[in-house]
């Protein structure tokens, strides 16, 4: 048999189309002729795999038509859908804010929370000013036609396109964006140096939003089985110790896995839930792993700012049990991470120092080989330190102070001198702030006399 590639159809087909990419050795672009859908001639299309500091690797299409000039680019991840959606929020203070990279998925939302205005979805990368300036250019340049054909849309929109125009012009601030991504494939810039205005939220993904990704499985999947160790779980009582099991849904490839769940009782605290689930490979799953910790009670008049002093190894190992409302700081280490940067969890004081450190050198480092290399230089030095500096409390080295400041109150930090007073915790209640009352929907919330609201809602109704 002849291995003529010439005579081998397939084998033909695949240089034919080798022969249609041309790649730059210097830059890494490859161009390839493609079909123009404004005109149909032909145009052509650069393509770029991009590594970007502090986040992963990208690919960058470029689509030029010279018959009519037509333009367009998109972004799209060159890895698999994130297991967790991810939202970022950014208070814009100043004009070097509006030079933040921001990395947009076809799947992403973004939005100028100021004026209430959203774009269309849509890849692409750019900066805030550059979204801006797309936001300012689609609304100002219809306006002619909306002034014949909707004037009232028209004069809506007049005072919207002149703030935008003042943010341009570095008149209006401050302001919000949100860039809101279910397939965690989106980003912006932070500033090692000013972490105040930067907020960065992961979000288990809703069955609706994988339906609209395409990674729903199919319903007929076997579902795990309803069961409370053998029990029905209507005719059991909650014991403290003991392990239940529920039916779940893995929120990265909703896949059925079982949820267990555990009540502990923690000494001079209270009742918390802790909730773990697993993906397992073996079965078929995509790894994903979840833990987290639920308090119960009801919701305290005042918060409280919880201050230890670590000075030895016994007192990395005190229990520490950190809530999904709780901030957590250190002037020692430079650490500030608000409540939703890292998850709720029951550990000791080493343990979550180890989980902070794995979570934000895996965002800074672990993009593959050789991720940091591209980072700018003087933010790999303060990184560096920063990490130098934690590895040494971990270890033991360092002498620290660490404060959680939770506004409901759900935290704790194990007490070694109970009921005597610890010389080494500080633990003081606090009046909560008006935002952070609004924050938590408490500002809203309605517990004495909301009978007597239904019975005149019925009244009127009636």
């Amino acid at each position: 048999m002849s291995t003529d590639a010439g005579n081998n159809p397939q084998e033909s087909q695949f240089q034919n189309i080798g022969d249609l990419v041309e790649r730059n050795d210097e830059t890494g672009v490859m161009s390839v002729e493609s079909l123009c859908m404004n005109c149909h001639e032909n145009g052509t299309t650069r393509i770029l795999l991009l590594r970007v500091p502090f986040f992963k690797d990208i690919v960058v299409d470029s689509f030029y038509c010279e018959h009519c000039n037509f333009a367009n680019n998109t972004v799209k991840p060159a890895g698999p859908i994130s297991p967790l959606g991810i939202k970022y929020t950014l208070d814009v203070k100043d004009p070097n804010d509006l030079q933040r990279q921001v990395i947009r998925s076809d799947a992403a939302t973004f939005k100028l929370d100021t004026l209430g205005i959203e774009m269309p979805k849509g890849g692409e990368i750019s900066n805030v000013e550059g979204m801006i300036q797309r936001m300012h250019e689609s609304l100002s340049g219809e306006q002619p036609l909306r002034k014949e054909q909707a004037p009232e849309l028209h004069d809506a929109l007049e005072p919207i396109i002149a703030k935008l125009k003042a943010i341009l012009d570095r008149e209006l601030f401050p302001f919000t964006i949100t860039l809101d991504d279910p397939t965690g494939n989106s980003w912006i810039a932070p500033n090692p140096s000013d972490k105040t205005n930067y907020r960065r939220v992961e979000y288990p993904r809703t069955h609706e939003q994988n339906e609209e990704l395409g990674i729903t499985l199919d319903h007929t999947e076997q579902a795990v089985t309803n069961a409370v160790d053998g029990e029905d779980p209507n005719d059991s009582e909650i014991v403290d110790g003991q392990v239940y099991t529920l039916p779940a849904e893995c929120p990265s490839c909703t896949r059925p896995v079982a949820l267990h769940i555990k009540k502990v009782s923690i000494p001079y605290f209270k009742d918390v839930l802790i909730m773990a689930s697993s993906c397992a490979p073996e079965d078929g799953g995509c790894s994903y792993k979840q833990n987290e910790v639920k308090v119960g009670g009801e919701i305290p008049e005042k918060g409280r700012r919880i201050t230890l002093r670590v000075e030895n190894e016994v007192d990395l190992n005190r229990d520490v049990l950190k809530s999904g409302t709780c901030a957590l700081q250190s002037d020692e280490l430079e650490l500030y991470l608000g409540a939703s940067s890292i998850s709720s969890r029951f550990t000791t004081v080493e343990g979550l120092l180890t989980d902070m450190r794995k979570q934000l050198h895996g965002n800074l480092y672990d993009l593959g080989s050789g991720g940091g290399d591209s980072m700018d230089k003087s933010d790999k030095e303060k990184w560096d330190r920063f990490f130098d500096r934690l590895d040494q409390a971990i270890n033991g080295e360092l002498k620290f102070t660490i404060t959680l400041e939770d506004p409901l109150a759900n935290s704790y930090v194990q007490d070694l001198c109970s009921p005597a007073k610890d010389p080494q915790l500080d633990i003081e209640d606090y009046e909560r702030t008006d935002e952070e009352n609004e924050e938590l929907g408490l500002n809203d919330m309605k517990t004495e006399g909301y009978e007597n609201d239904a019975n005149d809602e019925n009244e009127e109704k009636a």
